[in-house]
C-alpha cells in the first residue's frame, strides 16, 4: 500500500509522553517534530523478530502482525496504526527537563493506560521500570520564561511553606487577647512571608547545593543543578524574594524587624550544615520555627519566655520528627556523596530517636498551653495531635521513599490540629 497514512495522538498518549496538552505538535520546547511512515511488505515469515524489535514475542499469539501484543515497556498509544507502516518517532530542541525513554507505538489504547498507571505507581516507591517524570501546574498554566524560577521556589510544593507558617499562626493565635479572634492581617502577611522566605531559603540551598544536587537522583533536575538556570540568574531571583520579604517585615514594629532580620543568619548558613555535623534537622528545626518567637513579637512588641520559648523548642523537636523521617529519602545517595544527615546518625535507631522528639514535642506544647493560661480545647485538640503524631512515628516505612514522603507531608495535618486548639482555647480562655 502506497501514500499517506492520517495519525492522530489521543490524550492517553500525551499523557505518557509526560507534555502538557497544550504544547502538542506546536511548542517549540517540546514539539514532536513528526513521524516518518515507511511502507513495508507483510511478513514472510510471522516469527521473524527483526521487523517488530519492540514488540512482545513471548505470546503464542504471533500468526499475524495484527495479533501481536505490544510490549510493556510501550509509553504511547493511538487511535489508530496500520499494521503494515512502521513508524520512526523524530524529536528535536526537548526542554532539558523531560526526558522520554523507551518510546514506541501501541495498537491499544484502554488497557495500555492501565497498565502504564500501574507501572508509574510502582515506581513512586522505587521499585524500578521506566521513570515518569512529574508534570505540576507550573508546567501546565505558567508561561516557560517562568518555570525554573517557579521551580526553584518550590511553588508546586506547598508542604515546605505549611511547616514554616505554622509556628508563625500559632503564636499569633496565642499572642491574641482571650476571647477574640486573632489578627487576620498579621496572619496574611506571615502566610506571605512564610511563602517567600521558604522560597528564598529554596534558592540558597539549591545554589550551595548545585554540585551535590546532581548526584542525587531526587535533586538532580533542580533548575540550577540542571542548568535549566544558571547560578547568575538564581542569585538575581533571590534578591527578588528577599526584596519583597523586606517589604513585609518594614510592616512590622521594630522589635519585629530586628528579630525578623536576624533570621536570615539561619537561613543562608542553613545548607552548610549538612557538610558539617549529623544534626542539620535541629537547624532547620532552630530556622523554620523562628515565627514563633515573631508571631509573638508582632502582637504584643516584645517576647514573654515563658510563653515562646516552649512554643519554639516545640517547634525544633517537631522539625526533628518530620525531617528526620523525610532524611530517610536520601540516605543512600547522602553515603555516596558524603554529606550528613539524623537518618544516618540514627540509622536502625531511628523510631526510637523520634518516638522521644515526639513526646518531646508535645510536653513543650502541654508547657506553653499552661504558661499562656489557655482554655481546656486547647488539650482536647492537643491529645489529637499526639496521636497523629504518633501514627507517623509508628507506621512509617523507613525504607520505602514514599512513604517517608506521604508521612513528611502529612504534617501539615499536625500543625492544623495544633492551630485549631490554640484558636478555640484561646477563645474559651
Amino acid at each position: 500500500m502506497k501514500g499517506m497514512a492520517m495519525f492522530r495522538l489521543s490524550r492517553s498518549c500525551l499523557r505518557r509522553l509526560q507534555l502538557p496538552l497544550s504544547h502538542h505538535l506546536v511548542s517549540p520546547s517540546t514539539a514532536l517534530i513528526g513521524f516518518v511512515f515507511h511502507p513495508i511488505t507483510p511478513l514472510s515469515n510471522p516469527k521473524d523478530h527483526s521487523h517488530f524489535p519492540n514488540y512482545d514475542y513471548s505470546s503464542t499469539l504471533f500468526d499475524s502482525p495484527r495479533t501481536r501484543r505490544p510490549s510493556p515497556h510501550c509509553i504511547a498509544s493511538s487511535d489508530f496504526v496500520p499494521t503494515n507502516f512502521k513508524f520512526k518517532f523524530q524529536f528535536r530542541d526537548l526542554n532539558p527537563r523531560i526526558a522520554i525513554q523507551n518510546a514506541c507505538i501501541s495498537t491499544s489504547s484502554g488497557k495500555t493506560e492501565k497498565e502504564g498507571q500501574k507501572t508509574n505507581g510502582n515506581n513512586s516507591d522505587g521499585s524500578g521500570g521506566s521513570k515518569a517524570i512529574d508534570v505540576s501546574w507550573i508546567d501546565l498554566y505558567l508561561p516557560e520564561a517562568a518555570r525554573p524560577y517557579a521551580h526553584l521556589a518550590r511553588l508546586d510544593k506547598p508542604i515546605g511553606t505549611w511547616l514554616l507558617a505554622w509556628p508563625c499562626f500559632w503564636s499569633i493565635t496565642l499572642a491574641a487577647t482571650p476571647g477574640n479572634l486573632p489578627d487576620v492581617k498579621m496572619l496574611t502577611l506571615f502566610g506571605c512571608g512564610a511563602l517567600l522566605l521558604r522560597g528564598a531559603g529554596c534558592t540558597i540551598n539549591d545554589l550551595l547545593d548545585r554540585d551535590i544536587d546532581t548526584k542525587v537522583e531526587r535533586t538532580k533536575l533542580r533548575p540550577v543543578a540542571s542548568g535549566a538556570l544558571t547560578p547568575f540568574e538564581a542569585l538575581c531571583f533571590l534578591g527578588f524574594q528577599l526584596l519583597l520579604g523586606l517589604s513585609i517585615l518594614l510592616q512590622l514594629n521594630n522589635y519585629s524587624r530586628i528579630l525578623g532580620a536576624s533570621s536570615l543568619l539561619l537561613v543562608f548558613s542553613y545548607p552548610l550544615m549538612k557538610r558539617v555535623t549529623f544534626w542539620p534537622q535541629a537547624y532547620l528545626g532552630l530556622t523554620f520555627n523562628w515565627g514563633a518567637l515573631l508571631g509573638w513579637s508582632a502582637i504584643r512588641g516584645s517576647l514573654d519566655p515563658a510563653v515562646v520559648i516552649p512554643l519554639y523548642v516545640s517547634g525544633v523537636f517537631w522539625t526533628l520528627v518530620y525531617d528526620t523521617i523525610y532524611a530517610h529519602q536520601d540516605k543512600e545517595d547522602d553515603l555516596k556523596v558524603g554529606v550528613k544527615s539524623t537518618a544516618l546518625r540514627f540509622g536502625d535507631s531511628t523510631k526510637e530517636w523520634i518516638t522521644g522528639f515526639g513526646v518531646a514535642c508535645i510536653s513543650s506544647l502541654s508547657l506553653c498551653g499552661f504558661n499562656a493560661n489557655i482554655g481546656w480545647p486547647f488539650y482536647a485538640f492537643l491529645a489529637v495531635a499526639s496521636g497523629q503524631l504518633a501514627w507517623q512515628i509508628l507506621t512509617v516505612d523507613l525504607s520505602s521513599r514514599a512513604d517517608c514522603n506521604r508521612k513528611f507531608v502529612s504534617n501539615k495535618w499536625f500543625g492544623a490540629i495544633v492551630l485549631s486548639g490554640i484558636l478555640f482555647g484561646r477563645l474559651a480562655s
